[in-house]
Parts: C-alpha cells; structure tokens; sequence
C-alpha cells in the first residue's frame, strides 16, 4: 500500500522508519518531510495544512493510508475533511476527527471533557479579556507557583509556571489584553500548581480498542537541571524507571479507560495516538493535558521499542480491530538526545552545515530541522539532530547516545549533558 506521512520533525522521521521497514509497505512519502525522511522515502512539497493540495497529491499517487504527524492539520479537520470526500473516504487517516483534536486545540475543552468523566486533574478556572480583573481574583485564591496557559495552540509555548503573584497577573494581562501569543491566549485557563515528576503516557485507539504504548518521560527545558526556557523537548528516556506495577494498574483504571470511555459517551469519532501528559503527586497520577499525536521527542524512544509491524497496526485502527493485534515490545530502554541550534528556542539561524553524521554507529539518528542545500545537509529548525540508542537500562543507552553527540556537529551545536538526573 501507499502511504503518506504529513510533517517534517523527528517524529515524522522515526514513523517514517518504522513504515519503510513493513512489507505491506509499497511507496512512502513525506509531506514536507526533511533531510533524513528523504533517504527512506520520497519527500513532497505540500504543507501540512494545504488540504485541496493533499487531496490531488492523495488521488494522484493513489495513497491508501494518511499518517497525520503534527496537532496543526488534525485541529483544523484534515480526518473530516477525508470522510467527507467521496475520493478521499475510504483513505485510512491515523489522528482524529476534529472534535477529538479540540483536546489539543483548547485547554479549556480539555479540562471540561477530565472533570465531565471524573478523570484525575488541577483545579482550574478560566478567563478572557474581559474577566481578566476575575482572573486576578483568582490567582490570590491560589498559592505559588502560578500556572497560566494559552487556550489554544501555541507551538509548546503557552504554558507559563510563574511563582511570583504580581509576575502572574501581569502575563495574565499580556496574554489576554496584550495577546502575547496571540489568538492562542484569547482565552488563558489558570491551575492549581501540582509539585511531582511528568512522565508522558502514549495510547494508539480506534475510538473503542487501546493499546498502551511504551511510557516515556521527556526534558522539556533548555538548561541543564530542569532550568530555563521550555523547548520542544530536549531529549527522551523510555520505559520510565520509576513506573511500578500499582502505578501502571492505576493509570490504566483511572485515566486510560475513563478516556477512551469519554471518547464514546461524548461521541466523538477518535482513530489514532492520545498523549497523555501525566504528573505523579504523592504516589497518584494526575492528567495535566492531551495532545491528539505522538510527542516529539518521545515518538524517537517509543517507536523504535515497537516490534509489531506499524501497517498492521495503523489498518487495524481503521477498521476497529485493534484488540485482534499483538503488541510485541523490545525489552531494552531507549533514550534520545536532541541537539539544538544555538540561542533555540529563542532567536537561532538556519542553515548551519552538518558534518560527520556518517561516523556515528550503533544508534539511530532522527532529522528534526534539516534540510539538503547543494548536495549538503543543513540545520533547518531549532531542534536539528536526535540521536537514540538502546541499551539494558536508561544509563547504558544515554551513554551511547552522548558518545556519538560528539561525533557530528554544526555551527552553535548545543545539547543537554544531562538527561536522567532525576531518575
């Protein structure tokens, strides 16, 4: 079968991988795909968001399987736009329908769908412009760290942990009257903080069967120890160390299935992966958000520890038949680490070149930003390179990973030496 991937990260690079590697595979393509997607399968021109042109490319190439990588495409209807074309319907779309995707899309929806079906989360209230006086009121009521977040999508960086009352109410001022990120923060959802460790829980659904895929915990700061800036994510380690037994049974009992449950009593069609972005306070685990795709870089450390061929899984997806699969894991943990272009994930230049990636061996790189410019391969984002290794346990893979960081580099290379202190 044919299949297209939309998206060009890191993500987009690893399905690509574990597509190409399936014999019911035939031609993969990538739409925009980047330098590393272009090595395994044939990159398009098409933005993720261009659906007419996606629909020509789709007929065209006589595309049997759509695999929606990035959130954008899915909250803008991209499954609805497919199953409501004639042409296009009968297309397997992996990531769903719009309603679904609105638990990405808007913070608030998301915390309306946790407390409708009694599924562990912070407090909240939220505000717009015109209540932000009511906003203020509200963050007295609460006691620091202060948690703002952006209703809708803001590329990862509308979440803002505050731990000063007047810094709180003056960004809550710039999101909503000053519209600092934008429409994003039409609307801010303010939280009660919670104080433990995030881990992330990824699930792929065909809106009745799950299957829970390999957890994974992530690094989301630029600077070494959890400090400053959020990113994208700076690296990932896969399974988490500190997940036991009654951890597991309660996040399966309490968050798992009271979502997919959710999924059917609100009737919202969902064929695809849910992230689930988990905090654990005092031994209990608590939903902090959704995302309606793979997390990237997680997607770099859970992918490669699936061994069941992904067109299995992805068809049985379509046609509601997950709970017929196996779900065969490696047992090894995998870690990744990302390298980023200086001064990300504020200002950074394009462009770089990258050299050496030819002498790294027994680890698996993922292109996030590149591009190819003159025959060479060249940064093209903030987060450029992910370097993933397999190993007995969390510091046997890191090791391998950091060993072979130092064997390609480009200009302003930067990347966290210390992935897993907290482990």
């Amino acid at each position: 079968m044919n299949i297209l991937i939309l998206g060009s990260g890191g993500r987009e690079h690893a399905f690509a991988l574990k597509l190409a590697q399936s014999k019911q595979c035939s031609n993969l393509f990538v739409a925009p795909g980047n330098a590393g997607t272009q090595q395994i399968a044939k990159n398009v021109n098409i933005s993720v968001n261009d659906f007419e042109a996606i629909k020509d490319f789709v007929i065209t190439e006589n595309i049997k399987m759509l695999v929606v990588g990035p959130e954008d495409p899915l909250v803008n209807g991209i499954h609805d736009f497919f199953l409501s074309d004639a042409q296009l319907k009968e297309v397997i779309v992996i990531g769903p329908e719009k309603l679904g995707a609105t638990l990405e899309g808007s913070k608030e929806f998301t915390k309306e769908f946790l407390f409708r079906h009694n599924i562990p989360t912070a407090a909240y209230q939220s505000f717009t412009a015109d209540t932000v006086e009511e906003g203020y009121a509200f963050l007295k009521t609460l006691t620091a760290p202060y948690v703002l977040k952006a209703d809708g999508l803001a590329a990862g960086k509308g979440v803002l942990i505050i731990n000063d009352l007047q810094e709180a109410k003056d960004s809550l001022k710039e999101m909503l009257v000053d519209a600092k990120f934008g429409a994003a923060s039409a609307k801010v959802v303010i939280e009660e903080f919670l104080d433990g460790i995030e881990m992330s829980c990824f699930v792929l659904t065909d809106g009745k069967n799950y299957k829970i895929l390999p957890y994974a915990k992530d690094y989301k700061r630029i600077g070494e120890g959890d400090k400053g800036l959020n990113t994208g994510g700076m690296g990932a380690v896969s399974p988490v160390p500190f997940l036991d037994t009654e951890m597991l049974e309660k996040i399966e009992t309490r968050i798992v299935k009271p979502t997919i449950n959710g999924f059917q009593k609100d009737n919202m069609s969902y064929k695809g992966f849910v992230f689930i972005g988990l905090i654990r306070v005092n031994n209990e685990p608590f939903v902090i958000e959704y995302n309606v795709r793979m997390g990237d870089p997680e997607t770099e450390v859970v992918l490669p520890r699936i061994k069941t061929d992904l067109v299995t899984l992805f068809k049985a997806v379509g046609n509601q038949t997950l709970n017929e699969v196996d779900l065969d894991l490696d047992e090894r943990a995998a870690c990744t680490v990302m390298t980023v272009s200086g001064g990300y994930p504020e200002a950074y230049q394009k462009g770089k070149e990258i050299t050496g990636l030819e002498n790294v061996t027994d680890s698996l790189i993922f292109h996030a930003g590149t591009t190819t410019k003159d025959g060479k391969i060249v940064t093209n984002g903030g987060r450029v390179i992910a370097v993933t290794s397999f190993g007995k346990d969390y510091k046997e893979c890191l090791a391998t990973s950091y060993k072979n960081v130092k064997k390609f580099n480009f200009d302003g290379m930067y990347y966290r030496t210390d992935l897993g202190f907290d482990l």
